[in-house]
């Protein structure tokens, strides 16, 4: 993995859906850019609250919690990681025009189950949404809005919109909410500059070696 400084608090939240803002808390999935955010327990919590899942009180109360108890933290980064790649596998195959395959979509299923075991219907507006609160669990309470997410993305959504950013380095995942369906980078400002400067260092290099045979003929 390169060195790199993780920022799970100030990545930028793009993906239109919140199970993939939380898959593209890392980048560069098996190339020597691998960029990995979240390196503690810490870094899921603060980007948990960053993405808004939880307030600041169970922020306050996760933050304590794996503070007192760091098996809970060790516990709480690997089921934010497993469930992470869970979700970005299962959205790089649909990208891709592929099937997810059957034991990630039963994984996912069974970590939803898992957490809504502890979540409550609490009212919103002219009904209910699902809630779940850090002193009933931290990990359900983090998690499991994020499940939730990717399930209802699954069952619910256009899955043709579902993309992969073109970036070298990159393969973060978004919803496409373009009119048209053409939206190819997870952002312009930055991959999708990048592909037009090296696309355009390609063509000059091209140029170059074409003319370098003409100047020596002259």
């Amino acid at each position: 993995m390169n060195e790199f400084t993780a920022r799970p608090a100030d990545l930028p939240l793009v993906g239109s859906e919140l199970a993939f803002d939380f898959t593209n808390t890392a980048s560069g999935r098996g190339t020597a850019k691998h960029c990995e955010h979240f390196r503690t327990a810490t870094d899921v919590i603060a980007w948990a609250r960053h993405a808004m899942v939880v307030t600041e009180r169970d922020r306050d109360a996760a933050l304590a919690a794996v503070a007192r108890d760091a098996s809970l933290g060790r516990r709480l980064l690997r089921e934010a990681r497993n469930n992470r790649e869970v979700i970005h596998r299962i959205g790089v195959a649909i990208a891709q025009g592929s099937k997810p395959a059957a034991a990630d979509i039963s994984a996912l299923t069974a970590a939803h189950s898992r957490f809504l075991a502890v979540a409550r219907l609490a009212p919103y507006g002219d009904g209910f949404v699902w809630s779940w609160k850090a002193d009933d669990g931290v990990v359900e309470a983090l998690l499991g809005p994020i499940t939730l997410s990717a399930l209802t993305l699954l069952t619910q959504q256009d899955l043709s919109r579902i993309k992969q950013c073109q970036g070298e380095h990159c393969g973060w995942l978004f919803f496409d909410t373009t009119k048209n369906k053409n939206r190819r980078w997870c952002e312009m400002e930055v991959c999708g500059n990048r592909a037009k400067q090296k696309q355009f260092a390609e063509r000059r290099k091209h140029k170059q070696a074409k003319a370098a045979p003409e100047k020596r003929m002259s």
